[in-house]
């Protein structure tokens, strides 16, 4: 079972980091889970020009970082994604390996699994939660469930609560990839966005969007007619 952990703050020790770390953790109590754990801030990734050469080849043509961590998120079976609140959003670098990550167009999290992991210290954080929500699931992931987590910058993290909710959300993180747990709603509404949405803007591209449907051949997404 390979799991990616992505942690989207500056701070490698931060309150989202730890968050991050704890839950994998207790993953690694499981004999069969490997995880590879990437802080963004040790990365190289550009910010995307708007130029949509990766949705004709499939590939962005910037070469750095961005590419190879989406490879590791399309052979994994879950992606766990933190980041800390920064004015009601994401961090700036996580939302830069947003925009090149081939996430909801090409469907990188297609079958796979997901956990969202929202920080701060305030009512913004979430706002920061419900755009990782909406990410992973757009971009066809089984969300399994989320951590909002409030807390003073720079204040050590001794939460019992936070400690227990850890622990139950990883169980069960495990048993979702495990069993292939079934989340009829979720994929009721990811065919509705896909299908309405998604499938028929990419269409009427046609051959400038090759490069995204040969990525939905590659993953037999079964919803295209």
């Amino acid at each position: 079972m390979n799991i990616v952990i992505i942690n989207g703050s500056p701070r490698k020790k931060g309150a989202t980091s730890k968050i991050l770390h704890m839950l994998e953790a207790k993953l690694l109590e499981y004999d069969d889970v490997k995880i590879e754990y990437y802080d963004l801030v040790d990365l190289e990734i550009k910010m995307c020009i708007g130029c949509c050469v990766c949705y004709k080849n499939g590939k962005c043509h910037i070469n750095d970082d961005a590419e190879m961590l989406s490879d590791k998120i399309s052979t994994a079976d879950g992606l766990i994604i933190g980041s800390p609140t920064y004015a009601s959003n994401v961090s700036g670098m996580l939302k830069v390996f947003i925009d090149r990550g081939h996430f909801v167009i090409e469907q990188l999290l297609y079958g796979k699994y997901a956990i969202s992991v929202a920080t701060g210290e305030n009512y913004g954080s979430n706002d920061t939660s419900k755009i990782l929500n909406k990410l992973v699931q757009y971009s066809g992931a089984l969300l399994t469930g989320k951590i909002v987590y409030n807390t003073p910058f720079n204040k050590e993290i001794t939460d019992d609560r936070l400690n227990n909710r850890v622990s139950t959300l990883a169980s069960k993180y495990y048993l979702d990839i495990k069993n292939r747990r079934k989340y009829p709603i979720q994929s009721i509404i990811h065919s509705i966005i896909f299908n309405i949405g998604i499938k028929s803007f990419v269409k009427c591209k046609g051959e400038n969007y090759q490069g995204v449907l040969d990525k939905w051949k590659e993953k037999d997404i079964h919803v295209i007619k």
